[in-house]
């Protein structure tokens, strides 16, 4: 007998102080915002400020002006935009559209060339179709992206960049198919 009621209090004991440690959680709460706000750490209260890149280069703009050829194939290559204004630091997208015109697959790989040549390493690319080659079957289209960023130490005295690709075909490659998971 004396054993059960050591149990019970045991058990009442127990049960306030778990009753008592969840309360104590509710109450970390606001006194855990309160240390936020006055020492301005990870503070949940105020939404931060935008996360401005201090990389953009928003003084200038540089214009950038796209230019395609196809070296001897019976291809259809442009971009969908002739030309862009930009600020240096800033990540650009564009896309440009090819189309197979002919009666076989080809495989081409496009080449890129700067005007003026000096500004070729301030162009950084994330992503470029040049950076492999396109099997196209005959009288297949399709869009391929070029990502890139101007990189902000382009000297100022370079206002305008024409950026042009030219396919040309690479002759014995597989012309498969190649599944990158886009449509066109």
């Amino acid at each position: 007998m004396k054993k059960e009621r050591a149990n019970k209090r045991l058990l009442v004991r127990l049960s306030i102080f778990a009753v008592a440690m969840f309360g104590f959680g509710f109450a970390l709460v606001p006194f855990y915002e309160k240390i936020c706000e006055v020492t301005g750490i990870n503070n949940l209260i105020k939404p931060a400020a935008a996360v401005e890149n201090t990389q953009i280069d928003k003084s200038r703009w540089v214009t950038l002006e796209f230019d395609s050829n196809a070296h001897g194939l019976d291809w259809d290559f442009r971009p969908l935009q002739r030309s862009v204004r930009v600020h240096p630091g800033e990540m650009i997208q564009i896309e440009y559209e090819v189309r197979n015109n002919g009666d076989k697959a080809i495989v081409g790989q496009a080449i890129p060339s700067y005007g003026p040549k000096h500004s070729a390493p301030y162009v950084k690319k994330l992503e470029c179709f040049c950076f492999r080659q396109q099997p196209l079957q005959a009288g297949e289209g399709k869009r391929m992206p070029v990502q890139f960023v101007i990189d902000s130490t382009l000297p100022a005295d370079v206002n305008t960049i024409t950026l042009s690709y030219t396919f040309f075909e690479i002759k014995g490659a597989s012309t498969a198919p190649v599944n990158d998971g886009r449509q066109g």
